[in-house]
C-alpha cells in the first residue's frame, strides 16, 4: 500500500471511530424522572426549593441531573466547557455576610435557575438549552436544584 493511500485509509477510520463515539453519547431526548416518593408540590410554582437539604429529593435530583444534565452541564456537574458550570452557580451568595441579604440572593438564584429550566435558554436564534417546562414536574426541577445545591464550589452555611 502507498504511503498516501495508508494515510488516508488511516484518517477515514479515524473519523468512523469519532463518528461511532459522537453517536454512541446517547439520544438527547429527556428522561423521565420518578419523583412519586417526594412531597407534592402543586400546580403553583415555587419561589424557592422547598426540597433544599431534603435527603431524598437530593437522590431524585442526582439521577435526573446525571440522566438529563451532565451531557452538557457536565459529570457531578463539573463542566467540560460546553455549558455553564453548576457548581458556581450561587457564589456570588456565598460572599455575603449578612444573613438576610444572603437569604435574598439564594431566593433570586433560585428565580434565575427555574426560569432557565423552564423556558431554556435561547441567544439570536440559537437554542442553547431546550426549554423543560411540560418535560418535567416543578418536583423533578426543584430536586435538581436540591442535588446542584450540594456540589456547590464554595459552600453556604
Amino acid at each position: 500500500m502507498a504511503r498516501g493511500t495508508f494515510f488516508r485509509a488511516a484518517a477515514l477510520a479515524a473519523l468512523a471511530t469519532l463518528a461511532g463515539q459522537a453517536l454512541a453519547h446517547g439520544d438527547v431526548t429527556p428522561q423521565s424522572v420518578d419523583t412519586s416518593g417526594l412531597p407534592q408540590l402543586g400546580t403553583e410554582w415555587r419561589a424557592e426549593n422547598p426540597y433544599r437539604k431534603n435527603d431524598k429529593a437530593i437522590e431524585v435530583g442526582t439521577s435526573a441531573y446525571t440522566q438529563n444534565c451532565a451531557r452538557c452541564h457536565g459529570l457531578d456537574a463539573i463542566s467540560g466547557g460546553i455549558a455553564p458550570d453548576l457548581r458556581k452557580l450561587d457564589n456570588d451568595c456565598a460572599n455575603i455576610k449578612a444573613p438576610a441579604r444572603q437569604a435574598a440572593c439564594v431566593k433570586d438564584v433560585d428565580d434565575y435557575y427555574l426560569t432557565s429550566v423552564r423556558r431554556g435558554k435561547v441567544r439570536n436564534g440559537a437554542v442553547y438549552m431546550p426549554p423543560f417546562e411540560g418535560t418535567f414536574n416543578q418536583e423533578a426541577m426543584w430536586a435538581i436544584k436540591a442535588y446542584l445545591e450540594t456540589r456547590r464550589e464554595k459552600p453556604l452555611p
